[in-house]
């Protein structure tokens, strides 16, 4: 008996529930389609540093971007995968058609010479692709 009143109680809840959830209107479905969006693209994803010694072990490059969507563009943060790695970038908003850059900075000091692989995550207030994976690698031989 005490199941059963259990489980009716928690029918009752969850009906309740979705009985509660605000229904779409078509008022609502064109106001979401008219809003405005930030959207980014890459020229490059990726970049090689190709080989370079260890006597010279810091290394840039520059990722360009361009806001492609209809409303201003901003980045929350650029992290690298380790401390080796330091990104900067613009920390303005980016108006549509407008581009900006991200400036990414290997330091090879005191790391064992070899082959390296680094990532950058890129987060943004873009309407698809909010979350931006960009690729560093090289090699870094001995003196």
């Amino acid at each position: 008996m005490k199941k059963s009143i259990l489980v009716l109680l928690l029918m009752a809840g969850v009906m309740s529930l979705s009985a509660a959830e605000p229904q779409k209107t078509t008022v609502n479905v064109a106001v979401q389609q008219n809003e405005k969006h930030a959207d980014i693209k890459f020229e490059t994803l990726t970049h090689d540093f190709g080989t370079f010694s260890e006597a010279n072990p810091v290394v840039k490059c520059v990722f360009t971007f361009t806001n492609v969507g209809d409303a201003p563009l901003i980045l929350h943060q650029a992290i690298a995968s380790c401390g080796c790695t330091v990104p900067t970038y613009t920390k303005e908003p980016i108006n549509p058609g407008a581009s900006g850059q991200i400036e990414v900075t290997y330091n090879g000091k005191g790391k064992f010479p070899g082959r390296f692989t680094k990532k950058i995550t890129v987060r943004s207030n873009a309407r698809e692709n909010s979350v931006v994976n960009l690729t560093i690698t090289g090699e870094m031989t001995k003196e």
